[in-house]
């Protein structure tokens, strides 16, 4: 069987085992459309919120921005990864306690105002489009390579088939389907990883294969090192990054993570408090499988593809790859565009090296080099891996079923905390009180359809700033969601007037700061945004901003808060009721 009709088949068999279990477990009231039903075991539920998390950002992406820049962008691995450590710690057990559908309805009754829900609304709502923007371009790019098809075709393939089963089944019919994707997409990274790791130290298990020794005794991450600098890169174990803003990102990744919306909304899923603690954990042992695979994929996929490209030894100017003897993998990719060759020296082969090194350019001119003339999105490092390594088709087309299930499965739990946003906390609190249940499931299905017409939309025609603004999710989720859910649970002075001050001000600065440098304006008499270390703020980069939104945010809260009078004695009670610890118990819910 050829590589295309085997990738069809591995796709289309995944896809008919989403539907099918999206038929199997549709839902049938507002509750299991909004929280299937409170009753998800905790291990289930933990491999869902793992689908739910692992987007294509960390199938597809995180690799590869590891592999591109080395040790300093482990913070991705850090931020996201502590940020399920403050989910766990911090809110996940108190908000279910709380026993409520959504993140804006726990906002308008902890706070007493429909203000407050509204304005948590329009956080929700900014943050989860942002996010399902990338996921929606991730499927119509992985259709287009592994399926042939164009991008837009495969945008309309993947909207078809999350529709159904989002559409049908709500959160238990994505619980259960992201439950099997995440079978699928931890299974399409590890394999690959474990033949690759094989291949270039022996060792089986990639995290050990990353200090492995390579051919010849050298460790692999020595050798990688010792390769890149050849080519004028930084080492790739080097810290090179400004320390302080190394910090904030962390920072500004791990609160962010702890309050998107789409993860959050997972607790209220399971039968009681303490499952809610159970689910983070396990949530955390599924995601570590990928997580601590990750580095090794970035580091050993750096290394083939500069032994491919440099096949008689890194910067030895003989020993570039002649371009018409390219391997097949880099012919399909150009046809994506997310390869190019541009030859500037016009000798026919392929100079990869880092022309922006000044101290670089001597050897390059007595190369005879005038630039890099390969360029490599990094986004394709891990769905290329497998071609890079030769490794066999039917693993080639498990990554495809793999990057699909990702995307596909992050795009479910962010439209879901759309459409739950504007069924419940629009619809049935301000527009609708009276609504019926069926009348508010009719509603929810249908905010649900628009939502993944809306997504579509914005995959086929993105923004221009949704390219640039990568952390603009996360920095909002640090610097709205994030700390008025802290606040709302551990103090009992935050008034309604308070959480909606400090809301606002982390939303507006937060915003303002990210498009400043990455969306509204040009530096005078350039046409290139001022996102540079010497235009930033006392250094700091917008994406690591939303850790001072955050801290914003508090700042008012509390300054409002203390300036205003405190909040009605009951709702004093009712959050003391929350935190009292034996959590153990079943929630009290709708």
């Amino acid at each position: 069987m050829g590589q295309q009709a085997l990738t069809y088949l591995v796709v289309g068999a995944t896809f008919a085992l989403y539907l099918g279990i999206a038929f199997w477990a549709r839902a049938g009231s507002t509750g299991e459309f909004y929280t299937a039903g409170g009753g998800v075991p905790p291990v289930t539920n933990g491999m869902a919120t793992a689908a739910d998390w692992m987007s294509a950002a960390s199938f597809i992406s995180m690799a590869g921005l590891i592999a591109f820049v080395g040790y300093d962008n482990s913070t991705y691995l850090m931020g996201w990864t502590g940020g399920y450590v403050l989910l766990a710690m911090l809110l996940a057990p108190y908000l279910r306690k709380f026993g409520k559908f959504t993140v804006p309805e726990f906002i308008g009754d902890r706070f007493y105002s429909q203000t407050a829900r509204l304005v948590g609304v329009i956080c929700l709502i900014v943050i989860s489009v942002t996010y399902v923007i990338g996921q929606m371009t991730g499927v119509g790019v992985t259709f287009a390579r592994f399926l042939q098809v164009s991008t837009t075709t495969g945008l309309f393939i993947g909207s078809a088939v999350v529709f159904f089963y989002a559409v049908l089944g709500g959160m238990k019919g994505i619980t259960y389907t992201q439950v099997a994707q995440y079978v699928v997409l931890i299974t399409a990274y590890t394999i690959p990883a474990i033949f690759i790791s094989l291949q270039l130290t022996g060792n089986p298990v990639p995290p050990l294969g990353l200090f492995a020794d390579t051919e010849g005794g050298v460790p692999l991450l020595q050798r990688l090192d010792q390769v890149v600098t050849d080519l004028g890169f930084g080492a790739y174990t080097a810290h090179r990054d400004n320390t302080f803003n190394m910090a904030l990102f962390t920072m500004s990744l791990m609160i962010g993570t702890a309050g998107l919306p789409h993860v959050i909304i997972r607790f209220f899923t399971v039968p009681k408090v303490s499952d809610a603690r159970w689910s983070a954990g396990w949530a955390l042992v599924f995601i570590a499988l990928l997580y601590l695979t990750a580095p090794a994929v970035g580091a050993m996929a750096r290394l083939n593809l500069i032994d491919t490209v440099w096949p008689g030894g890194a910067g030895q100017p003989a020993g570039a790859l002649v371009y018409e003897q390219r391997p097949d993998w880099m012919r399909t990719w150009e046809q994506t565009g997310l390869i190019r060759f541009q030859d500037r020296n016009n000798d026919g082969r392929i100079q990869y090296y880092n022309d922006r090194n000044p101290a670089f350019a001597d050897q390059a001119r007595q190369n005879g080099w005038q630039g890099n003339e390969l360029t490599v999105n990094a986004d394709i490092l891990v769905l290329a891996n497998p071609e890079i390594a030769n490794l066999p088709a039917w693993v080639i087309a498990l990554v495809a079923a793999g990057g699909l299930a990702a995307a596909l499965s992050t795009a479910a739990g962010l439209l879901l905390a759309i459409s739950s946003a504007i069924s419940h906390d629009l619809i049935k609190s301000a527009l609708k009180p009276d609504i019926s249940e069926r009348g508010e499931l009719l509603a929810a299905r249908i905010s649900m359809a628009a939502a993944i017409v809306f997504a579509t939309y914005l995959g086929l025609n993105p923004p221009g700033f949704a390219a640039q603004t990568v952390a603009l999710a996360f920095g909002l989720a640090a610097a709205t969601i994030f700390p008025v859910l802290m606040m709302g649970i551990f103090s009992k002075r935050i008034n309604s007037t308070g959480a909606i001050a400090g809301m606002l001000a982390g939303l507006l600065f937060t915003t303002i700061y990210i498009f400043v440098y990455k969306g509204w304006f040009f530096i005078p008499g350039t046409n290139q945004f001022p996102d540079t270390a010497a235009y930033w703020v006392f250094g700091i980069s917008p994406t690591s901003v939303g850790t001072i939104g955050a801290l914003l945010n508090f700042g008012v809260a509390f300054a409002v808060s203390r300036a205003t009078q405190p909040p009605p004695v009951e709702i004093q009670e009712m959050v003391e009721s929350i935190r009292i610890p034996r959590g153990a118990g079943t929630a009290v819910g709708h």
